[in-house]
């Protein structure tokens, strides 16, 4: 079926509180049947509300007059087909940052598509809750991408106002902007760890290895608040891929690693924010490796910025020593040899061996911030998904 479907979520903060208006979807469409098994699979939930329209240009007309917060978005589609809308809407300021769900059955166009700044797929045939859960997803997602702009500029503009009032209320937001941080990242974090402390743990170290390899208190701050934020881009990676577990397939491990570059999609267009500039960098760069054969993009050695070669080296050591889906938690001792092997290959040298010097720092860290403090969570988590502890 050719489908295409276009969400739009509208919010209103309140004094006291926020007010969340209906989302409203638009499913374009020359199917009647497709559009109808849209309006099936969300019409039971009373805060949707389902327009419809026939052609990509209909819908092109429709977005001049809505706000739209998140497309779902068919490949094969008459009069405009998907990539040609993907493509006017991502050279579209306006639209650009709007998160794009496709719909395809074909591995190739799904992979052009992500290419084109796609932010997530589903593939035919249609799960009827997977779409309605990942509408959900990426709608509190932008929801959150548009909480922080506004507050931002808002801030920005008290600032000339009021010094004293605005450096106090600065601090405020980047508690909340790193809690905020925190959170996403513990969101998609639950898919496929044990607990979203391994978020807070990545965090921390390395804000702490940016300190010891002699970056600025800014530069550590930048780091600390953005790195939660690494792994944003697995939201967009089916279940049976992120929670698989035994050894991926080599085509499973091309999705996995796609999570690189939907993680740099939902960032774009933050240039004006520090902290998500630096989350976009960290979540495109910290799986490059110091000898190129990284990815996405294959960079090497100061090709690839500092916050992303001290990432990856915090998201390694964590990721070795803790549980997994797939795994047991490495000995600390094993998990050091392992990252000793890839000195010079897989991290910068001279930033591993400021690691391994003060390699307690890090065990310490990793002691006061241990996954049982979430356990409660998980356990919510695990009965959501029908799992046993």
């Amino acid at each position: 079926g050719k489908l295409w479907c276009i969400i739009s979520l509208k919010t209103k903060n309140l004094v006291g509180g926020a007010k969340m208006e209906k989302t409203v979807v638009l499913a374009v469409d020359d199917e009647e049947f497709n559009l109808d098994l849209i309006e099936l699979a969300l019409s039971e939930n009373p805060d949707f509300e389902i327009l419809k329209a026939r052609n990509g240009k209909e819908a092109l007309e429709v977005l001049k007059t809505n706000n739209v917060d998140v497309i779902l978005l068919d490949l094969a589609m008459p009069v405009m087909n998907g990539i040609e809308v993907l493509k006017h809407l991502k050279s579209d300021e306006k639209y650009a940052r709007i998160p794009v769900i496709v719909i395809t059955a074909n591995a190739e166009e799904k992979n052009r598509a992500l290419e084109l700044g796609a932010n997530d797929f589903l593939a035919k045939p249609i799960d009827v809750e997977e779409l309605r859960l990942r509408t959900l997803n990426h709608s509190k997602l932008k929801k959150y991408q548009d909480l922080l702009e506004k507050t931002n500029i808002i801030l920005e503009q008290k600032v000339k106002e009021r010094t004293k009032q605005l450096r106090e209320a600065l601090e405020l937001l980047k508690e909340a902007e790193y809690e905020t941080a925190l959170r996403l990242g513990m969101a998609c974090e639950f898919r496929d760890t044990e607990t979203g402390m391994h978020i807070k743990r990545v965090s921390l170290f390395s804000k702490h290895l940016a300190s010891l390899a002699g970056l600025s208190e800014e530069e550590q701050e930048l780091i600390l608040r953005a790195s939660p934020l690494h792994d944003i881009g697995k939201i967009g990676i089916p279940d049976s891929v992120l929670l698989k577990p035994g050894r991926l397939t080599k085509e499973e491990f091309e999705i996995i690693k796609k999570h690189t570059l939907i993680g740099g999609e939902l960032l774009k267009g933050t240039e004006k924010f520090p902290v998500l500039r630096t989350a976009r960098i960290i979540a495109l760069q910290h799986h490059e490796r110091w000898d190129g054969k990284g990815y996405p993009y294959g960079l090497k050695e100061n090709e690839i910025h500092i916050f992303g070669r001290i990432v990856a080296i915090a998201d390694v050591f964590d990721a070795l020593t803790s549980k997994r889906v797939y795994k047991p938690p490495m000995p600390v001792e094993k998990a050091i040899e392992i990252m000793k092997e890839g000195r010079g290959t897989q991290f910068d040298p001279d930033l591993l061996d400021v690691f391994l010097k003060n390699v307690e720092d890090f065990i310490k860290i990793k002691e006061d911030f241990p996954d049982t403090q979430q356990s409660h969570l998980v356990s919510i988590c695990k009965s959501l998904r029908g799992e046993h502890s």
